[in-house]
């Protein structure tokens, strides 16, 4: 295993956020074999005997080995990539703060668009979950603007044809009428891109706010926009399941403390 910086490693194994472990380093906290750290100390932990506050961390190699899932609701405005040509805010960049780095989303969601994003480093479930034979539910409830009649919700669940094929709704339902329109729920089992505004748009409904509230059996429920969570081992195997992978997965890694209250604040609003 290559040396890696020490707030990195500290970040990857769950043990601190990158910017309370570069904290207590610059506190003199932690040592390597022996010998107090500075920023910018870099240690390998399979040769390396790391301690805080003199306690080894013996357990660091296994730490490390462990894969991270993490429930994430992406603000609008933010581009579900790990960097971006144009400085707007990505993923990526806040991954790097909140001391996630190494995580990427499975599948994504439009820079306009909000809700349930996975961020994992768990490849083979990222394979699974973004490949067309597992059909896994995706929900996403809709502000639109226009007459919410009974024959455009028949029409998303028949199919629509867009400019790159047919596309069908698994269900469509009404969830609350609102002067103008009102939110409708749209699931789906494939994720072109954008298909869920292109579907709207195609029984003649504009598109206000968008929010994913669940990818099979993981739920958004009250998640604040630009807040995570990790996952918890039951919600792991499940979504496993969901994925046709076996549910017998490593533990997943604790989350780093520190961080998982980054972003906005209050409730998406959902139905109100």
């Amino acid at each position: 295993m290559p040396a890696e910086r020490l707030q990195k490693l500290l970040s990857r194994a769950g043990i601190a956020s990158r910017r309370r472990a570069e904290a207590w380093i610059a506190a003199g906290r932690v040592t390597v074999n022996g010998r107090p750290a500075v920023l910018g100390t870099r240690a390998d932990p399979e040769r390396d005997v790391i301690a805080i506050d003199g306690r080894p961390l013996g357990d660091l190699p296994r730490r490390l080995a462990r894969k991270r899932y993490v429930l994430f609701h992406k603000p609008r405005g933010m581009v579900t990539t790990l960097r971006d040509p144009q400085g707007r805010p990505s993923v990526g960049d806040f991954c790097r703060r909140v001391g996630l780095a190494g995580l990427h989303p499975v599948g994504r969601l439009d820079v306009d668009s909000e809700g349930l994003l996975l961020l994992t480093d768990d490849g083979e479930l990222t394979f699974a979950l973004t490949h067309p034979r597992h059909e896994v539910d995706k929900v996403y409830h809709v502000l639109v603007r226009g007459p919410l009649e009974a024959r455009r919700l028949r029409r998303l669940r028949d199919g629509v044809l867009l400019d790159d094929g047919p596309a069908r709704a698994r269900a469509a339902r009404i969830l609350r009428r609102r002067p103008g329109g009102g939110w409708v729920e749209v699931v789906l089992r494939e994720g072109r891109k954008r298909q869920v505004r292109r579907m709207c748009r195609a029984v003649g409904w504009d598109v206000v706010r968008l929010v994913r509230v669940a990818v099979g059996p993981l739920r958004l429920g009250r998640l604040a926009p630009g807040r995570w969570r990790p996952l918890t081992r039951a919600e792991v195997r499940a979504l496993r399941e969901a994925a046709g992978l076996s549910a017998d997965g490593d533990e997943p890694a604790p989350a780093p403390r520190g961080g998982r209250d980054e972003g906005g604040v209050g409730d998406h609003g959902i139905g109100r």
